[in-house]
């Protein structure tokens, strides 16, 4: 047991600490805001970075509206005494509860998805207990990577090509939101070959390969990896930047595994699917991002900014032939319309041109990307007693 009060430890724009009971709450917010339906089918699933962002969201539509059996893997570290379980470690307990208490049947290993043990073991689970995948959801999304043939240590970097970058941004360090102006040095192409090791398809690519030779890809097999395009507005720092170059890798991955005879064989597909934007943890570290966001905010309000989870189930839908399939010219499945729709990208360009006078027209949107940032790891939550103490040392689930 390890009951204390804990407060938010902020550094700039990460929180180092987390709230347990915020964590979960965030968990069950969701997942009430997912019809729950069930067709009789319950496909098993492998969903790669389950506890966070798309992942996550992926993973509870899953399970409620498709019931779908498996394995999460996540990367999550636990209470230490001097500080708390990451957030995706709270937030895995609490759908592992959810989970439970709906039948369902999950598992959720912590381990690092790019090693070479970690595949062998998931695959044992499998064998044991699910045996052939359906579907596979690559939604992994880290700094670095240990490249398991070398032990070389891959490390991403979020830069441009080509020229600096100089931008504004949305400073969210403080009580009050402001504007901040960054600027980037171009990407060497040392980085980007370091970037494109970590944020690329490789690893997705060996995963499937790995399930191939172990006899785990169920006839009809998919397997799904997200990615991102995003507006004209951030290009320079994403599309046309180190990580722009990681995604056109990840693309080009699913067209080779489309090629390749091992799915072939299984009649089975690949996809990358490009989601529209969304507060993560990995995207409020992106320099102007955040107040690309917190402007697109603005412009939608409150209904037409699509969540993650909304964007899931629709996901979901698509895969399990529900509703037909929205492909674009290179194959790609999109959830991303409502966000590059022309006019709402017309307005988000107008916002843009003036971010410090537009900040005042757009302070709620701004308070709103804060408040879902801080909610990420707990904090400012409804419904949580923040001045009470909470236990802080919770187990990761095992299989009841």
């Amino acid at each position: 047991m390890s009951l204390r009060q804990i407060e938010p430890k902020q550094r700039g724009f990460l929180i180092v600490n987390a709230h347990p009971d915020g964590a979960a709450r965030t968990v069950h917010r969701m997942w009430e805001a997912i019809p729950a339906r069930s067709d009789g089918r319950r496909p098993v699933a492998l969903i790669l970075g389950h506890s966070a962002g798309y992942g996550l969201a992926t993973l509870l539509a899953g399970l409620r509206q498709h019931g779908i059996r498996g394995i999460g893997v996540a990367f999550e570290t636990p209470d230490t005494g001097r500080r708390t379980a990451s957030a995706g470690w709270y937030r895995t307990a609490a759908t592992a509860d959810l989970a439970a208490a709906d039948g369902h049947d999950i598992r959720f290993v912590n381990t690092d998805a790019f090693s070479i043990d970690a595949k062998s073991h998931v695959a044992d689970l499998l064998e044991e207990h699910y045996g052939p995948v359906d579907y596979l959801i690559y939604s992994l999304a880290a700094p670095r990577r240990t490249d398991p043939a070398t032990g070389e240590v891959h490390h991403s970097v979020i830069k441009p090509l080509g020229a600096a970058y100089e931008a504004p941004a949305l400073d969210f360090s403080a009580s009050e939101p402001a504007i901040s102006w960054t600027r980037i040095e171009p990407g060497t192409v040392t980085e980007t070959r370091a970037t494109v090791a970590v944020m690329g398809g490789e690893d997705w690519s060996v995963w499937v390969h790995v399930l191939a030779a172990r006899r785990l890809l169920a006839p009809g097999f998919t397997t799904a990896a997200l990615t991102y395009v995003g507006s004209e507005v951030t290009a320079p720092v994403y599309r046309q930047g180190t990580i722009g170059a990681a995604k056109e890798h990840l693309e080009q991955t699913a067209r080779d595994l489309n090629d390749s005879l091992l799915l072939k064989e299984n009649e089975g597909r690949a996809f990358t699917v490009v989601a529209g934007a969304a507060v993560t943890q990995a995207s409020s570290a992106i320099p102007s991002i955040a107040l690309y966001t917190a402007f697109l905010r603005t412009v939608l309000g409150d209904n037409g900014f699509r969540t993650t989870a909304q964007q899931a189930t629709d996901l979901w839908d698509q895969l399990e032939g529900r509703t037909p399939l929205v492909l674009d010219n290179e194959g790609r499945v999109r959830l991303d319309g409502w966000e590059l729709d022309g006019r709402v990208q017309d307005q988000v360009r107008a916002l843009w041109a003036d971010p410090q006078r537009s900040l005042e027209s757009s302070r709620a949107g701004a308070h709103w990307f804060m408040g879902e940032v801080r909610a990420l790891y707990g904090w400012n939550v409804d419904d949580v007693a923040y001045d009470q103490p909470a236990e802080t040392d919770i187990p990761w689930p095992t299989q009841r």
